[in-house]
């Protein structure tokens, strides 16, 4: 009996020379589609049999699409193992991938820094509405004519969490040193260890207290558009707010109409409703600061991530188990 494969969807930067190593245990393998189409097509020809495991990255989406019921019933019926190179895993139907007897891995941890390192820097410049004036100053206007009305510091604002997750609490720790109090939300309020002092508050209660709002839950059908104009409603007049999760977890159309009324302030965003797309009424905004998520884009991030999946995938094919499942798997194992 031959050795089993695995697949490699999408592109590893870092960790080649550990991902190379599982020829120890597997042919490695890559499809040769490049869209949706051709994947299932290349899963129900029969050229993928034997793959027990494959490492996904985010960008892989555009060669496979969501990993939904359709994909997941082509896949080889060898296949066990799925293991996601990211902390959210949105693009995953994990129930379609349960009832298939697939287990699927991500990396819970190693993006906590990175990104609420990211969700600082948001905060920041959009409290002191930094971004009007490196627009003009771009433009040869230095700070702008007339120049931007001030900005606010963080010393002493309230910042609220919504998703107190291994994110959120570093976000926490990073708030903190600048001054902020914080407070947050969850769906399960967290232990005393866990909350480190920080106060747990009801959804509407974090709407009306914050005066920087950070948004860090996952996606999935019950935080969809969690954020929108009912919620805008119940927020302070002129408040703060920074997306580093999924671009889906906020209303974009209502954002940009918070936006222009003057009810938000300011914004800070890492992602997007329709990436690569963004509202035209937020380019338009100068308001509003734009990055392309890249909330891990640093080498320390990127490497720790690669190492992680690649670590799954060797763990599965060495002792036929992952590292660490998602949360809605956690009953599947022992």
């Amino acid at each position: 009996m031959g050795k089993p494969r695995a697949l490699l969807l999408g592109k590893i930067t870092h960790a080649t020379k550990s991902w190379d190593a599982l020829s120890e245990y597997a042919e490695l393998v890559i499809p040769s589609s490049r869209s949706r189409s051709e994947f299932i097509e290349e899963c129900k020809s029969g050229s993928l049999d034997g793959v027990v495991a494959a490492y996904r990255t985010f960008n892989s989406v555009d060669i496979t699409g969501r990993f939904d019921e359709e994909l997941v019933q082509v896949l080889p019926s060898s296949f066990k193992w799925l293991c996601h190179n990211g902390a959210g895993y949105d693009q995953i139907d994990t129930a379609a991938c349960t009832a298939r007897g697939i287990l699927v891995s991500n990396v819970p941890s190693a993006a906590d820094e990175s990104t609420a390192d990211t969700a600082i820097f948001l905060i920041l410049g959009a409290l002191r509405g930094l971004n009007t004036s490196m627009l003009a100053l771009r433009e040869g206007k230095w700070r702008g004519h007339p120049p931007p009305p001030l900005g606010h510091d963080p010393q002493e604002k309230i910042l609220g969490i919504l998703g107190m997750g291994g994110i959120g609490r570093n976000l926490k720790k990073k708030a903190e040193a600048l001054g902020m109090t914080v407070i947050y939300h969850n769906r399960n309020r967290l232990s005393e260890e866990m909350s480190d002092g920080a106060e747990y508050v009801s959804f509407d209660e974090l709407l009306s207290k914050s005066d920087v709002l950070s948004l860090n839950v996952p996606l999935n059908a019950h935080t969809r558009h969690i954020v929108s104009t009912k919620e805008f409603e119940k927020m302070k007049k002129g408040v703060v707010i920074v997306n580093t999760a999924r671009g889906p977890v906020m209303d974009e159309d209502a954002l940009v109409k918070a936006l222009d009324s003057g009810m938000v302030w300011s914004v800070g965003l890492d992602v997007y409703e329709e990436e690569p797309k963004v509202h035209p009424g937020l380019v338009a905004n100068p308001n509003v600061m734009l990055v392309p998520h890249m909330g891990t884009w640093s080498h320390e991030t990127t490497k720790k991530m690669e190492e992680w999946t690649v670590g799954n995938v060797k763990a599965a094919l060495e002792k036929g188990k992952l590292n660490n499942v998602v949360p809605e798997q956690a009953d599947q194992v022992k």
